[in-house]
């Protein structure tokens, strides 16, 4: 019934940029509130950036403000991350994840979660 399927990693270079995707089979995709998170090497999964059933309200960790931007389409339930300024320390696996309860614990809670996409960036 849930689905949720990333794209768009691969490799790039130091201050480049690059757009994840992720295709969500959610029904309906607007009252899920959604993240991206990450596990990069040596470090625990990171929840970087949040957006709202909406869209209206985003937010994002310390290590990525102002360089990342989340965003979703509601119509083409897509979840969209644009990765700006790119870091060595960015790579990482990026996962794709959902709740319907979203409550202002924003970082957890999250039952449903892509199979990730790799970015590397050197």
């Amino acid at each position: 019934q849930v689905q949720l399927v990333e794209s768009g990693g691969g490799s790039v270079q130091v201050g480049g940029s690059l757009r994840l995707s992720c295709a969500a089979s959610l029904n309906p995709f607007c009252t899920y509130c959604m993240a991206w998170f990450r596990d990069a090497p040596g470090k625990g999964r990171e929840g970087i950036a949040y957006i709202s059933m909406s869209g209206g309200y985003q937010d994002y960790a310390d290590s990525v403000r102002g360089r990342f931007t989340i965003s979703r389409d509601n119509a083409a339930n897509t979840l969209t991350l644009h990765m700006n300024s790119l870091k060595p320390e960015d790579t990482a696996k990026y996962y794709c994840a959902t709740k319907r309860v979203c409550g202002s614990d924003i970082w957890s809670g999250y039952m449903y979660w892509g199979q990730g996409t790799q970015v590397t960036v050197s």
